[in-house]
């Protein structure tokens, strides 16, 4: 008798688990299927950085096991999990995409991949980031540069790179990323995928490692949260069911207040108020995707029959404070000496940030600007039950570099003006996500944001699955194409 073969691609993570659970299909066949997608396409596309095939076979034959013996193994029994290279995992290299780090092996998990590992997932590698997720792309100095599903020659966006086209390529249905400024929504974007930054302290982002014993791993603390990336907004529910929740390793952690994670119905949306801007008063936007997104809002509007206005908060541009932010949750002494001490040169954002002398008056003032922001914020939102934009001003662009220096015929920024309304979801902490809504002209995806009220993560979660019905998911043609990537 043959083995029984594993649920297609694009197969959800609660039917994948029942699969395993009701002896439908097995881990090992899950793991093995795996491992041939990677093998197939992962050599172009580089979301991987680090793969574990020995401890993802040694979880599968424990998971069948305990399904032998008609013991419990947990909600994601069986799915195979990829985790961004930030984030710890016992026994299994994490270099958070630095040199200082090349060869590094936590001797802890960190806490979501406690979890995932308690709820059945099989962690199959590490995905691939920005040196300590410093940029909004999939490059560093140690591993091949990730590229975008859709289109090889363009970036994924980052700094949860590997985890979006890991989802994107179907290679994983679930990949774990961490947001400080939208390094999971804005590749959710870019990749064509459905990705939440939850309410800062829903999932819980212990460090794992980053203590005294390792000098400039820094862990944004006021800012980073960690998110599910995934091809559909049921999957990262049932994520966050296994992801949320407190913990003494975590002081932001919140206590698990939601019992059922599962996404409501279209139909508690009807009358919600919904504020719309293309550009938060300050931004520029790439013509193609303010259009597209706001074609999107007017289909909502009418599939919901909710109240929609066009509106913002009145906060202005806030790149320099959220800069500033990270500078000081960033151990500069710590990467200073490792750098000098290993002669290995820092680069990018991450380098100015660390080289500048920072004082104590621009991080005050810096504090009191997210302050404001806070305030006008929850103001805005006692008239909207959500604040909805374009996830990133641009779509898709070429690789190695941080970003346009154009958009829609203006000069920016390249590294900060393309993700102009990332930020703000995490200055102040409220859920956001990012949905896809369809593609340009030339086949790059665009990306619909979410932002919701304090702690309201499941109104997040049905506003998404009611955009998301308007926008069934399609494949990336991908440059390499195969048979492994299913529409």
């Amino acid at each position: 008798m043959s083995a029984p073969a594993p649920p297609p691609a694009g197969t959800s993570l609660a039917a994948i688990a029942q699969a395993v659970r009701s002896g439908h299909t097995t881990a090992l066949a899950l793991v093995e299927e795996t491992f041939a997608r990677i093998a197939a396409l992962d050599a172009s596309l580089h979301a991987f950085c680090t793969l574990d095939p020995d401890g993802a076979y040694a979880a599968a034959e424990r998971i069948d096991q305990r399904v032998l013996r008609n013991e419990p193994v947990g909600p994601l029994a069986g799915v195979p999990v990829a985790v961004k290279d930030l984030i710890c995992t016992r026994g299994l290299r994490t270099t958070f995409g630095s040199r200082l780090y090349a060869n590094h092996v936590p001797d802890e998990d960190d806490v979501v991949v406690e979890r995932l590992r308690h709820a059945g997932a099989i962690i199959v590698g590490k995905t691939n980031t920005s040196e300590f997720g410093y940029g909004a792309f999939g490059h560093n100095a140690v591993f091949p540069t990730t590229r975008n599903p859709w289109n090889l020659d363009l970036t994924p966006g980052g700094s949860s790179a590997g985890s979006g086209a890991a989802v994107a390529a179907n290679l994983v249905p679930l990949a774990i990323g961490s947001d400080g400024g939208g390094s999971v929504r804005a590749p959710a974007a870019l990749c064509g995928i459905y990705g939440i930054k939850p309410s800062m302290g829903r999932v819980p982002a212990y460090p794992g490692c980053r203590d005294e014993r390792y000098p400039g791993v820094s862990s944004w603390e006021s800012l980073e949260h960690i998110g599910p990336m995934t091809r559909t907004v049921a999957d990262a529910a049932l994520a966050l069911s296994v992801l949320a929740g407190p913990t003494p390793k975590d002081r932001f952690s919140l206590p698990c207040d939601i019992r059922d994670w599962g996404v409501r119905p279209a139909e508690t949306l009807r009358g919600v108020r919904i504020a719309f801007s293309p550009d938060l008063g300050f931004a520029a936007v790439e013509p193609e995707v303010r259009a597209i997104v706001q074609a999107a809002v007017v289909r909502l509007e009418g599939a919901l029959g909710c109240s929609v206005d066009m509106a913002h908060p009145e906060i202005g541009g806030y790149a320099e404070a959220f800069e500033t932010l990270v500078a000081m949750d960033t151990d500069r002494r710590g990467l200073r000496r490792m750098a000098t001490e290993q002669g290995i040169a820092l680069e990018g954002w991450l380098a100015s940030l660390v080289d500048r002398d920072w004082s104590a008056d621009e991080f005050t003032d810096a504090v009191f600007e997210r302050k404001r922001i806070v305030n006008a914020t929850w103001r805005f939102m006692e008239r909207y039950d959500f604040l909805v934009t374009p996830t990133t001003a641009c779509a898709a662009f070429p690789l190695n570099v941080p970003g346009p220096d154009t958009i829609d015929g203006q000069a920016v920024a390249a590294g900060s003006a393309w993700l102009a309304f990332s930020a703000l979801g995490n200055l102040t902490g409220a859920p956001t996500a990012s949905v896809p809504v369809g593609l340009t002209r030339d086949g790059r995806p665009v990306g619909l944001q979410i932002m919701g009220r304090h702690l309201d993560d499941l109104g997040v979660l049905a506003l998404s699955s009611a955009v998301e019905a308007l926008y069934p998911r399609v494949g990336p043609g991908l440059a390499c194409s195969r048979k492994w990537i299913a529409d």
